[in-house]
């Protein structure tokens, strides 16, 4: 499952972020596989510690990317990428649990993938249907399950797919405080323009005048009609794969997260990537505009 590339064509040619200097030091240190995972858990263990006593992020918002060049290094098939970047979701809930985070919310399906080549939609379109189903049952594995939850325009998604989509939230709805948002058919801009038309048509139920509603229009106004109107602003915001950008992901409720840019790829993510994110919130002095 993964947001992937949205702003490209299937056919350009992608080049994949230059690994650090201390990456490619440690790549060649000759040592046995189990001596290299002891020191990554040690350093995992120790980087959890040090974050404990720090302000933790109540919503993090994941731009899930990098799958498709993720199958293209691995010689893997488009699906096979896809399906690898599902259960790497299943990985983020439950570090995220772990870390007791409130809110998560994943870029998997845009608008813009909706104008890939049939072949490939259709492989993208199957592996979220297929995780969805899935998503729901991992929750009874978690120390506290989360409701799933749609964000984006659902009359563009298959009927299938919209089917399985509501199913889940319905079969969710009543597992507590923590929370799964899933972004599909998603845009931001879009996001945009359909929290003012649903403002508008609010202000017309009302009765209210065109000049009525220009006149009192603020950005809270607006943000009472977004998709996640009743969820906290994202504190931080994580995309994958080395491209520095939000392609359109969440630009209104953004507006103040703190942003970090991981080189790896989507299914290649591990937790002490996702560690690391957060110690560079924590590091942050947040000002909010001011």
């Amino acid at each position: 499952m993964g947001m992937a590339e949205a702003d490209h064509s299937a056919s350009a040619p992608r080049r994949w972020a230059k690994p650090s200097l201390r990456a490619r030091l440690w790549a060649k240190v000759p040592s046995p596989r189990w001596f290299r995972w002891l020191i990554y858990a040690l350093y995992e263990q120790r980087l959890r510690a040090r974050l404990a006593n720090g302000p933790m992020p109540r919503h993090i918002g994941v731009v899930l990317d990098g799958n498709r060049r993720f199958a293209q290094l691995s010689e893997q098939t488009l699906a096979g990428g896809y399906r690898l970047g599902t259960k790497k979701v299943d990985e983020l809930l439950r570090w995220c649990d772990d870390l007791q985070i409130r809110d998560v919310t994943i870029w998997t399906l845009s608008l813009d993938n909706l104008s890939r080549p049939s072949e490939e939609l259709d492989d993208l379109i199957q592996v979220v249907q297929e995780g969805l189903p899935h998503l729901r049952d991992m929750q009874k594995q978690l120390v506290r399950p989360r409701s799933i939850v749609a964000v984006g325009r659902r009359e563009v998604l298959p009927p299938a797919l919209l089917r399985s989509v509501e199913e889940v939230e319905r079969e969710t709805a009543d597992n507590g405080p923590f929370r799964l948002h899933i972004a599909l058919g998603y845009g931001g801009r879009e996001e945009i323009v359909d929290a003012v038309k649903g403002l508008l048509q609010a202000e017309a139920q009302r009765g209210g005048t065109l000049a009525e509603v220009a006149a009192q229009l603020t950005p809270q106004s607006i943000s009472q009609h977004l998709y996640l109107s009743s969820v906290p602003a994202p504190d931080l915001i994580i995309r994958t794969s080395g491209e520095i950008r939000l392609s359109g992901f969440m630009l209104w409720g953004s507006a103040y997260s703190e942003y970090y840019f991981c080189d790896a790829l989507w299914p290649s993510f591990r937790r002490i990537d996702l560690l690391r994110a957060i110690r560079s919130y924590q590091l942050r002095k947040r000002r909010f505009g001011q």
